[in-house]
């Protein structure tokens, strides 16, 4: 199995997000305002678009938000492959911190990536949430 993991357009975000996390609702509702402050990454496996994420930078501090994995490709690494590549895309940009808020029903995933519990819960359109986040160290390997 060959994944590549490529930075794209948001538009190309629209369709999973829409597939994946939020089936009942129409593709044009899946842009966000913030989606052109973000930086955005897609997994490819045989080049199809099999799961993206958008990460958005403040300062040292980066938020990654509508992580989608196709359900067909689910469960064989690729989520985490994609998890590590905006982890250290974030470090080595100067990052101290990655975060987000978690879908309960995916907490057990992120933790098994070396996310931690904050004990920040919410609700949100139907769907309960916890904040979750890693603590990262900033490289040192870059130039300047």
């Amino acid at each position: 199995m060959e994944i590549s993991i490529e930075q794209i357009r948001h538009e190309l975000t629209w369709h999973l997000r829409q597939k994946v996390l939020y089936p009942a609702q129409k593709l044009y509702e899946m842009e966000m305002d913030e989606d052109l402050k973000g930086v955005h990454f897609g997994a490819f496996m045989d080049n199809k678009l099999v799961a993206v994420v958008s990460l958005f930078p403040k300062t040292h501090d980066f938020q990654f938000r509508k992580f989608a994995v196709d359900l067909d490709y689910q469960g064989k690494g690729i989520g985490s492959m994609l998890l590590d590549y905006i982890t250290d895309f974030a470090q080595a940009d100067g990052g101290t911190r990655i975060w987000c808020n978690a879908r309960l029903s995916a907490i057990g995933f992120y933790l098994k990536n070396g996310f931690q519990h904050t004990g920040h819960f919410f609700a949100k359109n139907g769907f309960d949430y916890e904040i979750l986040k890693k603590e990262l160290t900033p490289s040192s390997n870059l130039p300047g």
